[in-house]
């Protein structure tokens, strides 16, 4: 077959019905170019594949199985909870139980609290787990954890 290297301008001259094409569809629709899409690529496109996109078929690599999809829990750190308890206090949105500031993290969307960081001011939080830490470093502070996991466990309710 012999490779057209000139320039469809140059073959489309003078306004015809058909431009040189011949009579009814013989450069129309998608028969002409090989299929329309990805059609013909293990076929007769299959030199073009190996040329442009060699990596067109077949997989590579490692895709790790996905544990539990959806769920992660609300996190924070003792830290934070400082820098929260200030800014509520400063905003007069702090509610005030046995002379402690009360922090409801289980109503704010909170799960778990962590240890990180350092508490200096003594309240009273309400969470559904706290670490060990956690728990050691608010009561330290002066304060009070309330773990409602455990409290469900026991069969205690406030």
């Amino acid at each position: 077959m012999v490779v057209r290297r000139r320039r469809k301008s140059r073959k489309l001259r003078g306004r015809t019905r058909t431009m040189g094409w011949g009579r009814i569809g013989q450069h129309r629709k998608s028969g002409s170019k090989g299929g329309v899409g990805a059609a013909g690529m293990h076929k007769h496109m299959w030199t073009w594949v190996i040329k442009y996109a060699p990596t067109w078929f077949g997989k590579k690599g490692f895709n790790p199985p996905r544990i539990r999809v959806g769920f992660r829990p609300e996190t924070i750190n003792v830290g934070e909870l400082q820098e929260l308890v200030d800014k509520l206090s400063a905003a007069g949105k702090l509610p005030q139980e046995a002379g402690r500031p009360l922090v409801d993290l289980a109503a704010m969307g909170v799960h778990k609290l962590l240890g990180r960081g350092t508490i200096k001011t003594p309240v009273k939080v309400v969470v559904p787990a706290a670490s060990e830490q956690a728990i050691k470093k608010v009561q330290e502070a002066g304060g009070e954890v309330v773990v409602l996991a455990a409290q469900e466990e026991s069969g205690e309710t406030e």
